[in-house]
Order: structure tokens, then sequence, then C-alpha cells
């Protein structure tokens, strides 16, 4: 009897024990990729925003009873964000951000350079950084300067908007013979150089200027301009002039019969 007992005894641990075993044979944790900038959120490479203290401690994922593709204080238009972890969330859905696209674009200009190896790869590195946010490299021209918007060099930026890229500008329409460094100045602001070329379409210049002789291609630095009426009529007064070389645009470019277009913030 004492031996059948033992015998059941070292049957049933063993038993449980090669069942432990076995339930643990592939399992495998997969480890979230996280924005780690924040201080207080971060958000994983699933598009979810969370606590950094709700973090699993394992996995570095966020709870999936958090927020996912949350735009919280985004504006979805300019696709520019007031907080750089809710920048990435929104970035990370797939309605505003096309996979496809992103991966096939280069981090940095020279031929060399290496493309995104994913989504979250571009999201995090776009919304961190974007030269288009800023004002002489020192000041940010709005609280949303957390932007994930395609960069103004890619082929896919025709399709966006250009009002979306002038958050945070002040479009003036200067005097006849002014500069848009000295428009700018004359309002407490400056001109925002790489802002020029968005200025610089028909479709834009006509919603600031009259533009009633017509909507003319031209060379000059001092476009996107407006002719003034009573300039030479080889000029075309009233025409609005925009250039097809973008490299000459210029803050401090003036002409004495138009009246520029300028981007000051």
């Amino acid at each position: 009897m004492e031996t059948w007992l033992i015998l059941f005894t070292l049957f049933h641990f063993s038993s449980t024990f090669t069942f432990a075993i076995r339930n643990n044979i592939g399992f495998q944790i997969h480890i979230c990729n996280t924005t780690i900038q924040g201080r207080y959120f971060l958000s994983d490479h699933n598009g979810y925003v969370c606590n950094a203290l709700s973090v699993n401690s394992q996995s570095r994922c966020c709870p999936q009873t958090s927020r996912r593709f949350s735009c919280h204080g985004c504006n979805v238009l300019s696709r520019c964000c007031n907080s750089y972890e809710y920048c990435v969330s929104c970035c990370l859905n797939p309605v505003h951000t096309s996979k496809e696209q992103v991966l096939k674009l280069k981090i940095a200009k020279p031929s060399t350079a290496r493309t995104y190896a994913s989504v979250f790869d571009y999201c995090a590195g776009r919304c961190r950084h974007s030269s288009e946010s800023v004002v002489h490299e020192n000041a940010y021209l709005s609280d949303l300067h957390h932007c994930f918007s395609l960069p103004s060099n890619s082929s896919r930026t025709d399709t966006i908007l250009p009002e979306t890229r002038l958050n945070g500008i002040n479009v003036v329409v200067g005097r006849q013979g002014e500069s848009c460094d000295l428009a700018c100045k004359s309002r407490g602001q400056s001109c925002v150089p790489n802002k020029l070329s968005v200025l610089n379409h028909c479709d834009i210049i006509v919603k600031y200027m009259s533009c009633k002789g017509a909507c003319l291609t031209s060379v000059g630095p001092d476009q996107p301009a407006e002719v003034v009426h009573d300039a030479p009529k080889h000029m075309n007064p009233g025409s609005c002039l925009y250039s097809q070389t973008q490299s000459i645009l210029s803050c401090d470019g003036s002409h004495q019969h138009t009246r520029r277009l300028c981007p000051c913030a």
C-alpha cells in the first residue's frame, strides 16, 4: 500500500512538471519599439499612447486599452500636433500615412542615404525633426510644431493642400516696391524663406491678390507678386506673377512695380 502511494505521488509530480515545461515551449515576448522622448507619455509602434508607468515591463508595449492612433492635440489638416507622442500615434494611422510611400523616402539627401525601415521609424523621426516648423532655426512657428507630413521635396507633396503647410504663417501683401523682409518687419515679424515656395502658386496668390490681369510665369526674386496697375503696359499691369525657378525666390527681393506676397512669422 505504501509502495503504491509513493508511485502515485511521483507520477503526479512528474506529470505536472512535464506539463509546465511543455507549456513554455516556443513562448516568445514581442518587444515593442517606443518613443522615449516624453517625460510622462510614450507611444509604441502599434499606435497606442499611454502613461509611461503603465507600459508592460517585459514587452515595453502600451496596454491595448489605451488610445490607439490618437490625434489628440493635432490639426489633422496640417498634420501637426502639440505633442510628440500623439504626433507619432496619429502618424501611424494607415489613413494618414501610406506605408508604400514612406518606405521609399530617403532619410537624408545624399544618394547613399538609407530609407526608413518601418512606418514607426518614419513617424518617430519626422515628428521630432522638421525644418518646415521652425523659423530662423531657433524658434517654432506655432505650438503645433510636431509635424508628420511628407517632406516638401517628396513626390507626394502635390497631393497635400499647400494651405496646410502655412500653419503659423501670417500671409502679408507688401507695399509697392517693398521686400518681404521689410513687409514682415513693419508688422513686428520676420520673413520665412522656406515658405515662399508654398505661396508661389497661382491658386494661392489669387486668394490674396486681385490678379485681374491673369496669373503669369515670370523670373525674379520678388515673386510671388502682383504688378501694380500704374506699371508700364509691357509689364501687364494687374497681373500676378509666379516663378518656375524656386531657388531664386528671396525675402529681400523687390521690384519698383510689384507688390509682394510674403510669409511672415
